[in-house]
C-alpha cells in the first residue's frame, strides 16, 4: 500500500530562503531542502486500485497556473510545539487547487479532510524544544518573505510510512492549465 499526498513543489531559487532559516534550536529536526513543499491533500495509506484512481481524477483538474510566496513563520502546538513552518501569503488560486485536489481524493473513495487548508512549508519538527526558545526563533525570523514564484504544476509524492519529513519520492506530475510544455522532471530534480 502506498502513502500518498499532493503537493507544491518550492522551486530551488526559493529554497536557499529556507534554508538560512535553519539555526540552532534544541529539539529541531529540520526538513531536507529537497523535501520542502507544500501539501494539497493527504491521502494516506491507499490499496494500489485506489492510487490509480486518485491519480486518474487529478489527471482531470483544470486550474491555472498562479503565482505565491511565502510569507511569515508559526509553529503547530502553540503549548507543546511540535513542527515549525513557512506561511503562504493569501492566494484564492492555491485555495481553489486545493479544493480540486479534495474533490479528486473523494471522487476515488478517499475520506474528505476534516481540517480546514491551512498551506505551509514545514521547516522542522521539534521534540522537546521549549517555548520560549521557539518563540525567540519566531521574533527572531518574523520579517520573513521570499519573492513570488511561478507554480506550473502540482505532485503526487509517496513517502514511507511511520518516517514522517520525507523522502519522498515524486510519482506523477500534473500541469496546470498554461504550464510551460517544456518542464522537464528530470531538470528539476537534478536541480535539487
Amino acid at each position: 500500500m502506498p502513502r500518498l499526498f499532493t503537493g507544491i513543489e518550492i522551486p530551488t531559487e526559493v529554497a536557499p530562503a529556507l534554508i538560512r532559516l535553519t539555526s540552532p534550536l534544541p529539539g529541531a529536526k529540520w526538513i531536507d531542502k529537497a523535501n520542502y513543499h507544500i501539501t494539497l491533500k493527504f491521502a494516506g495509506d491507499i490499496d494500489n486500485p485506489t492510487a490509480r484512481e486518485f491519480a486518474d481524477q487529478l489527471s482531470r483538474i483544470d486550474v491555472p497556473c498562479f503565482s505565491l510566496r511565502l510569507k511569515g513563520l508559526g509553529v503547530f502546538g502553540a503549548s507543546d510545539p511540535h513542527s515549525l513552518w513557512a506561511g503562504i501569503e493569501g492566494c484564492e488560486a492555491l485555495d481553489a487547487l486545493a479544493k480540486a485536489n479534495e474533490r479528486a481524493g473523494r471522487m476515488a473513495g478517499l475520506k474528505p479532510e476534516t481540517r480546514s487548508f491551512t498551506p505551509h512549508v514545514t521547516l522542522a519538527r521539534f521534540k522537546g524544544t521549549r517555548v520560549d526558545a521557539v518563540a525567540r526563533y519566531l521574533e527572531r525570523n518574523a520579517r520573513f518573505v521570499t519573492p513570488e514564484f511561478s507554480v506550473e504544476r502540482f505532485v503526487l509524492y509517496s513517502s514511507r510510512p511511520s518516517v514522517g519529513g520525507g523522502p519522498y519520492v515524486v510519482e506523477d506530475v500534473f500541469p496546470l492549465a498554461g504550464s510551460n510544455p517544456g518542464y522537464d522532471l528530470d531538470d528539476w530534480r537534478n536541480a535539487l
